[in-house]
């Protein structure tokens, strides 16, 4: 949280928003320790999951734009100035942060190579020509993550989202970001059946009536 406080956004109001999505290891403690006017906490009963936290989080914000952020700091926050450009100058609905243009540090080959295969099968669904569609950092308006009436409550998340943007009309732009992986040891938590729910989660959506 000290990081995400201590990022410049010139001009730009910020509020943070976090989610505790059921731990056991004192997080809401630390929250509570961080309050302040600027961060509103969440804490769950229990663990519901990253979309349906992420869900959650949408309706407690107040703000124009949201940006998604992990807790394990594989993404430095020191990249939203680079999110937020494109947006604030009107040349985007969306921006994601692309691992793959950053060209840093790769996690983990099954990791690296599950996510660019996601991503070209959305590419070929979906008609676009992202480079990291499985990418934690991603800018939309909050209008429009309401307005998509988003229903995953897993890591399909990301797929879900997306594709309810870019059926909607909405252009999702990428930029360059920064990258720093961490172990299985360290807690990463994406298995492989979460890739199975994923491609399931595009090819309904590719069909789906509403946007």
């Amino acid at each position: 949280m000290t990081r995400v406080r201590a990022v410049g956004l010139h001009g730009v109001e910020r509020q943070i928003v976090v989610v505790d999505d059921g731990s056991t290891d004192g997080t809401r403690n630390v929250i509570a320790s961080l309050a302040g006017p600027d961060l509103v906490g969440i804490s769950l009963p229990r663990n519901s999951g990253k979309g349906a936290a992420l869900r959650i989080g949408f309706e407690a914000a107040d703000g124009d734009w949201i940006i998604v952020q992990d807790a394990d700091l594989e993404y430095d926050p020191a990249d939203y100035p680079r999110l937020l450009e494109p947006a604030l100058r009107r040349s985007a609905e969306a921006v994601y942060g692309s691992r793959i243009l950053g060209g840093g540090p790769k996690s983990y080959v099954s990791y690296y190579w599950g996510g660019r295969l996601l991503t070209a099968v959305f590419n070929l669904l979906f008609g676009q020509r992202l480079t990291d569609l499985t990418t934690c950092y991603k800018l939309f308006r909050r209008e429009d993550a309401l307005a998509a009436r988003l229903e995953c409550d897993g890591f399909e998340f990301c797929e879900e989202i997306t594709a309810r943007l870019v059926r909607s009309g909405r252009r999702v732009v990428e930029v360059p970001i920064r990258y720093s992986p961490r172990s299985l040891e360290e807690g990463k938590k994406i298995r492989w059946s979460d890739g199975l729910k994923a491609l399931w989660t595009m090819a309904r959506l590719r069909v789906a009536r509403r946007p």
